[in-house]
């Protein structure tokens, strides 16, 4: 066999497992959206849920999951970009890199439930915050902060030296070059890291069921517990009280999520080409 020939039966296998993922993700959304989309109308998009959850809306749900959300991007997202810079562009001990990298890798493969264990220790007990919004969102920060830290320095590494070089020849400084030059054409990269770590905070139960809570009311400042939609979904499907209502805000989290990714890569694009016509 020779080489032209094993590259096409590895392309064509590679083909078939994507091909394959692909069909098995679109089998499992077309199914909860045909039994999700029957219950989505105004008044569940809309009003206060009824009888835990029986009847009503899932509209605190969601303003819920929108708060826990921008006020955990709001935490992590200034450290996680801050720590890329500081490793992609200043940092230049091998030994210490390689210690920063592998502590941030390894944050990343802690499952969800230790995070919200330990938000449950440190926040909503050592520090007395309770349920509430404030300890979801800190404990949703730390699961997400890996996400940003990796794909914002990888954004940045992938920025040609030519453009640090031209900038330092015409009399800038380094942070000037960095602040200037590097991170807006890093910015699409970095989104990217954003918009998955937005994915993983709507997605979000075990940890933020210890600290967030699962009060039912809409929460009127960070102090008041929530309950977003993924634990409603959970609360909905484990404890049987509607699994109508619970294929519904399935349907409602995915579209969620759709948008959200449609939004972040229209919003790249336009950054990206932005980046280009200035270059």
């Amino acid at each position: 066999m020779t080489a032209r020939v094993r590259e096409r039966v590895a392309l064509t296998i590679l083909g078939l497992a994507a091909g394959a993922t692909v069909v098995v993700l679109l089998v499992i959304i077309l199914g909860v959206l045909a039994r999700g989309m029957g219950e989505i109308n105004l008044t569940f998009l809309t009003q206060l849920p009824r009888s835990m959850g029986r009847e009503g809306g899932i509209l605190p749900a969601i303003v819920s999951t929108v708060l826990l959300t921008l006020v955990a991007l709001a935490i992590a997202s200034p450290i996680g970009i801050g720590a890329a810079i500081y490793m992609a562009e200043y940092l230049r001990s091998r030994r210490a890199a390689t210690i920063m990298a592998f502590g941030t890798e390894s944050l990343a493969g802690v499952p969800s439930i230790i995070f919200g264990i330990f938000g449950f220790g440190l926040f909503v007990l050592y520090l007395d915050m309770g349920w509430s919004v404030l300890s979801g969102a800190l404990t949703l920060s730390l699961m997400v902060l890996p996400t940003i830290v990796r794909t914002a320095e990888e954004a940045l590494r992938a920025v040609p030296m030519t453009y640090r070089e031209g900038a330092l020849a015409l009399g800038a400084t380094r942070f000037q070059t960095v602040m200037r030059v590097v991170l807006p054409s890093a910015l699409p990269g970095i989104g990217t890291g954003i918009v998955l770590a937005i994915g993983r905070c709507v997605g979000e139960s075990a940890a933020l069921l210890l600290t967030a809570g699962a009060a039912l009311g809409i929460p009127r400042h960070l102090g008041d517990p929530a309950r977003a939609m993924a634990v409603h979904l959970y609360l909905l499907a484990s404890e049987g009280i509607s699994m109508e209502k619970a294929y519904g805000t399935a349907s409602v989290l995915i579209f969620l999520v759709i948008v959200v990714n449609a939004v972040a890569n229209h919003l790249a694009r336009r950054q990206g080409a932005k980046v280009r016509r200035s270059a």
